[in-house]
């Protein structure tokens, strides 16, 4: 025999179950009422799996190079890329400055001009050999019993490998550009066009040497560019003089004097 509240569960079920029912039959009902466009491309966008299958079929068909081809003999466009660091994955600030560009680029191929983007990467460095001496401290090692050819090559290395991995995440980012035409600073075709430029300025007597003040790290025993200086707040005290004018060579105006 049921008790009343088993008897009242069975009543509250039944009801749940009749009104599941009038549901799907009203969904049945209205569907047909309904226009929809019928396409063939899902309703859900599904972009973390299918955005690399379009980047796959781009590169299979060489859109860039289609792209390139057909914009041949229009005025040309140019954006020189500031290149990143090859020292690690990219970050929001690396995928602001990329889109940004792409965006740009875009923008004028739209417009009729034909763009040209070579993307570039800086492989020289303190950041990049700031990340090898951590691989050295992480096994105890230390830098200065490594042989210097040994480091650099090991600098070397190590930036072509955050290079590649660092290219294929912007072209997951969706960016256009001539990635097989891609420079980077330690090349030795780069290199070799740095030396060339050196001996332009030394043969039309645009070098010179004098002297000038270079931030230097004792501890990493490398100079250091003025960018990579961070300067700790500092509180100093400040005073306030007047100084009494003897003599105003302007008297129908006021002076002011700001010493420091």
């Amino acid at each position: 025999m049921l008790n009343p509240n088993q008897s009242d569960t069975c009543r509250s079920m039944s009801k749940s179950s009749s009104s599941d029912s009038e549901k799907s039959a009203n969904a049945d009902l209205y569907r047909d009422t309904v226009f929809l466009p019928r396409t063939s491309f899902p309703m859900r966008g599904n972009l973390p799996k299918r955005e690399p299958d379009w980047l796959a079929r781009w590169a299979e068909i060489g859109l860039d190079a289609q792209i390139t081809q057909q914009a041949e003999g229009r005025p040309a466009f140019t954006l020189h890329d500031g290149p990143p660091y090859a020292n690690g994955h990219l970050h929001i600030g690396h995928a602001l400055n990329k889109i940004n560009k792409d965006v740009i680029n875009r923008a004028h191929r739209m417009s009729g001009y034909a763009v040209r983007y070579v993307p570039g990467w800086d492989c020289h460095g303190l950041p990049i050999e700031w990340k090898v001496e951590e691989e050295y401290r992480k096994a105890k090692r230390d830098k200065d019993s490594v042989p210097v050819l040994e480091f650099r090559a090991e600098c070397r290395a190590y930036a072509a490998k955050w290079l590649g991995v660092q290219m294929e995440e912007f072209k997951r980012l969706g960016v256009q550009a001539e990635w097989a035409n891609r420079y980077a600073t330690m090349d030795f075709s780069s290199e070799s066009a740095i030396v060339g430029e050196i001996g332009r300025f030394l043969l039309n007597g645009g070098l010179y040497r004098g002297l000038r003040p270079v931030m230097w790290s004792p501890v990493e025993k490398t100079a250091l560019a003025e960018a990579e200086i961070e300067y700790h707040d500092h509180k100093s005290t400040t005073i306030l003089v007047a100084f009494p004018i003897v003599k105003d060579p302007t008297p129908a105006q006021r002076s002011r004097m700001c010493p420091w």
